[in-house]
């Protein structure tokens, strides 16, 4: 993406992703239900992410200011050990799997990460975190299909995994009518102990998704 391209805002959250195999054991349980509710707009697979601060629209110019801190944060953190697990939803309209596993670690690093970005200058909505999964969302006028489907796996539990970056992600969510699709900004490995401000991604527009929330009732985030 060149200057004469880029928005003037970008829609920015930071987040945690599953890796490809704990993923992939959750599709597989989901996989009749995406023949069974084929009209449900479901979330890509490579893009599922645990968001652990939403930052919301913010100037491009403004992004890159994140970076040292973010990076600083993700050197000092190690990486926490996570299990997608269960199902529900949010007013029958917005499908989730939980997280379980090292559920403190996971508070600390998040609330680290919003100290950092408020340090940053950036204004965050106070929101707590009860981390899920984002899978799909209902048509409007839907009503019963979220129920139905998280039923048929409110009993999953998936294998463990380290969660070992840490994620700036944009999105293109209210820029379109078409589906929602998430790019990294740029990512950090968690607990390498070198957190010196420079970072390992590729920057605005360039970098791609990796292969990307709890058990206790979590909130829309």
């Amino acid at each position: 993406m060149n200057e004469q391209t880029q928005p003037a805002t970008v829609r920015v959250f930071i987040a945690l992703a599953p890796p490809d195999h704990a993923k992939e054991e959750l599709a597989r349980v989901l996989r009749p239900a995406y023949d069974t509710h084929p009209d449900m707009r479901w979330n890509r697979v490579e893009d599922w992410h645990i968001t652990l601060a939403f930052l919301g629209e913010l100037p491009a110019e403004t992004v890159p200011l994140l970076r040292p801190a973010l990076a600083d944060l993700a050197g000092d953190h190690r990486p926490p050990r996570l299990a997608l697990r269960g199902s529900g939803n949010f007013d029958d309209r917005v499908l989730w799997s939980g997280i379980d596993g090292d559920l403190e670690e996971l508070y600390v690093l998040a609330t680290a990460v919003r100290t950092a970005v408020r340090n940053c200058g950036v204004a965050l909505e106070e929101r707590p975190l009860r981390p899920h999964l984002t899978l799909a969302r209902a048509r409007r006028g839907d009503r019963s299909s979220i129920g139905e489907i998280a039923a048929g796996f409110a009993g999953f539990t998936g294998c463990r995994w380290a969660a070992e970056r840490l994620h700036l992600v944009g999105s293109n969510a209210g820029r379109s009518s078409g589906p929602i699709h998430y790019r990294d900004i740029e990512a950090w490995t968690l607990g390498n102990g070198n957190g010196n401000g420079n970072g390992n991604g590729n920057g605005i527009g360039n970098g791609q998704r990796q292969g990307q929330q709890g058990t206790s009732g979590p909130t829309r985030g």
